[in-house]
């Protein structure tokens, strides 16, 4: 089926060929539907990683933390985590919960102790 035979028929969208041109017109529309669909999956995601288990150096990317702190939070049972040879594995919703947890309001910070 042609392009023309296609939008005869009311079809919007084809499949070019080898042998069809693009336009200008053409990249920016394509353009512009990757990044509603970019912005759509961002959006379900929520900000969280696609994956449930992170490793060490996602971690550490993730909290902006060094390897020693890291370690730290390990070694005070204040991060859970597993490990499986040589690999340390976090559940993100621990760190989620460790994140929530830590949390602190403004008359915290004032409070007397």
């Amino acid at each position: 089926m042609t392009a023309i035979s296609q939008q005869s028929r009311g079809v919007k969208s084809f499949i070019p060929t080898k042998d069809q041109l693009l336009t200008l017109g053409d990249l920016e529309i394509f353009k512009d539907e990757i990044l509603i669909e970019i912005k759509r999956i961002v959006k379900e995601s929520n900000g969280q990683p696609g994956k449930k288990w992170l490793k060490s150096c996602e971690v550490k990317s993730l909290l902006g933390i060094s390897h020693g702190f890291l370690q730290t939070l390990r070694d005070t049972g204040t991060l859970p985590f597993t490990k499986i040879g040589g690999a340390i594995y976090y559940d993100y919703e621990d760190i989620a919960s460790m994140m929530a947890g830590k949390k602190s309001s403004k008359e915290d910070m004032y409070a007397v102790v």
